[in-house]
């Protein structure tokens, strides 16, 4: 039995859903590196699993980096309550879902599209390409050359 045996390699870049992590990150921080997933969902998900959220994500082996990929795709089987899903209740299907990476950039390109063809007041304001939550645009959000505020002339 040779020294190199008995050792782990270190992996520097771990590929996840799709997703090149750099390996030197903790899981946690490096797992919220994929778009859709944040800290506290990837906090989660280590939790489920058992796996300590502080351990570098390259020391872990393949083994366990493709049961982590497994349920970041699919974050429905841990059972984690309905609040931490960003697709709950989804329009087409019904069901509270979780989406990441081009899924869910495809999802909210085809929700604002769905608002613009029905006209609702957000898909108006996305159309006219103005604020939709309600902020204000009397001073913000302007566009173009910038010209200072004139003052009345005393």
């Amino acid at each position: 039995m040779s020294d190199q045996e008995g050792v782990k390699e270190f992996r520097y870049i771990v590929r996840i859903a799709g997703t090149d992590l750099p390996g030197e990150l903790p899981i946690v921080y490096a797992l919220s590196k994929i778009k859709g997933i944040g800290y506290k969902t990837a906090n989660a998900i280590c939790r489920k699993l058992g796996i300590d959220p502080r351990t570098r994500l390259g020391t872990i082996d393949e083994a366990m980096s493709s049961e982590i990929e497994k349920y970041v795709v699919d974050l429905t089987q841990l059972k984690l309550p309905s609040w931490m899903y960003n697709r709950r209740k989804d329009i087409e299907t019904g069901r509270d879902l979780h989406l990441i990476g081009a899924d869910l950039i495809f999802a909210a390109r085809n929700d604002i599209e769905r608002m613009i063809r029905t006209k609702s007041w957000k898909g108006i304001r996305h159309a006219l390409g103005l604020k939709v939550r309600g902020q204000r645009t009397v001073t913000t959000g302007r566009l173009g050359v910038t010209v200072g505020v004139r003052k009345k002339r005393s």
